[in-house]
């Protein structure tokens, strides 16, 4: 019954189309009337601890960091590096997108920010070399969405603090994985661009190739002093997010000399009304992950699906396919806080190590921002690029299919991402 009422008060407000946060709080008003536990200075207090948390403090330094990275030229310069080295070859500007966005992500760890800058940047450049460009824009979000896998990433951290779980191991299982995203739709692709007898750039100069290096460097060095840092405990991942935007600022303003005082402020707003969305879904969310705890929901869905708790593999199965289906009407961090807390118990208890499931429910929610009908990332491309959202989910779809399949490959085979997990920690 309370497993009812929980998922019949949540579904009923999202349909009625109450945002996400007051659907959360909605449902956490519905669980206490129906446990006879209502007390607005219960209410209040879980919503205030539930951002009052010390790992919660790297979204908003992750989102300067890559808000800073965006408008301080970092990011063009890595779009230019990655056009010198494989922009030439056919179908290369596709190339350029993929190894553009797996080396964005390392810095940035924001899908919207991310695919935004890789839109705006090569959409029209991948038009004029003759592209079809629904497919384009397709590939664009599919790459854009590497961002959340690879460290560091900003729905890692929310896992971790929703589910209890290390941020730091997080981050580190999610490379190999994210690299393996990436050579998906780069397969996927070269399989599609034959087709097209799109024009390439010229090949670059071995000079042309060295300046783009080494005006580069710079912007990727921050990913080395973060997984580095990690590695050797110099600091926590809250610190590395830190760390992360003083350097960004720093490279920015000193080194390349892009970002002028008077667009901080844009900057610094932009990071601080993303920021806010996400606290106060994190703060509405746990005043429902209390009360899940307290109606002990997670013993009952273990009862529930008792039969499969011997099968780790086709429980993940099963697991992976709901979240698919919900991540095509909710986006990937109210995903996160609503569904963690519930799952993370039942696939312990399965025998399930929850680091690597963490990554998996990342992975597929990050591809629900490709699909419609909220598809946030979609969005993005289609606003960028002036399309509509429908046909960039069309030609999304070879892509999306081929990141599905690392998914389950990823299922199918967990020491693909625990083998590289325990050599970091060795």
């Amino acid at each position: 019954m309370t497993i009812a009422i929980f998922l019949g008060a949540l579904i009923g407000a999202i349909a009625l189309g109450i945002p996400i946060a007051y659907s959360l709080l909605l449902t956490g008003l519905a669980l206490m009337w129906h446990m006879d536990l209502f007390d607005a200075q219960i209410l209040a207090q879980n919503v205030l601890e539930g951002a009052n948390s010390f790992p919660l403090l790297a979204v908003p330094f992750f989102m300067l960091a890559g808000e800073i990275m965006n408008v301080g030229g970092l990011s063009k310069r890595i779009v230019n590096l990655a056009l010198t080295l494989v922009g030439h070859v056919q179908g290369g500007l596709g190339f350029v997108t993929i190894l553009a966005a797996v080396m964005m992500a390392s810095l940035s760890g924001s899908a919207v920010a991310d695919t935004a800058a890789l839109a705006a940047l090569l959409l029209p450049m991948m038009v004029k070399a003759g592209h079809n460009k629904a497919r384009a824009g397709g590939l664009i979000a599919t790459a854009g969405i590497i961002a959340p896998i690879i460290p560091p990433s900003i729905p890692f951290v929310i896992f971790g603090v929703a589910a209890n779980v290390s941020i730091g191991k997080l981050f580190m299982a999610g490379v190999v994985p994210g690299l393996m995203m990436g050579a998906a739709i780069a397969i996927t692709w070269w399989i599609v661009a034959r087709r097209e007898g799109a024009s390439t750039p010229p090949k670059a100069t071995r000079s042309e190739q060295w300046k783009a290096l080494r005006e580069s460097t710079w912007a990727l060095v921050l990913p080395v002093i973060v997984l580095v840092g990690l590695k050797f405990g110099v600091f926590t991942p809250t610190e590395a997010a830190v760390v992360a935007a003083v350097y960004a600022f720093f490279v920015a303003t000193v080194v390349y000399r892009e970002l002028k005082w008077d667009q901080l402020y844009h900057v610094f707003t932009g990071a601080a009304k993303t920021t806010a969305i996400i606290m106060f879904l994190v703060a509405a969310a746990s005043v429902s992950a209390w009360l899940i705890t307290v109606a002990q929901l997670p013993q009952q869905l273990i009862e529930l699906l008792q039969p499969f708790m011997d099968s780790p593999t086709l429980l993940l199965v099963i697991i992976m396919l709901l979240i698919l289906v919900i991540g095509m009407a909710m986006d990937l961090t109210p995903t996160i806080l609503i569904l963690a807390p519930v799952l993370v118990p039942v696939v312990q208890a399965a025998g399930i190590d929850p680091v690597y499931f963490g990554v998996l429910f990342v992975m597929n929610g990050a591809i629900g921002l490709v699909t419609p009908p909220v598809g946030t990332v979609l969005n993005v491309v289609a606003g960028v690029g002036r399309m509509k959202i429908d046909q960039v989910a069309k030609g999304v779809l070879p892509f999306m299919f081929a990141q599905i399949g690392v998914l389950f490959l990823l299922v199918f085979f967990p020491q693909l991402v625990l083998a590289p997990l325990r050599w970091f920690y060795s």
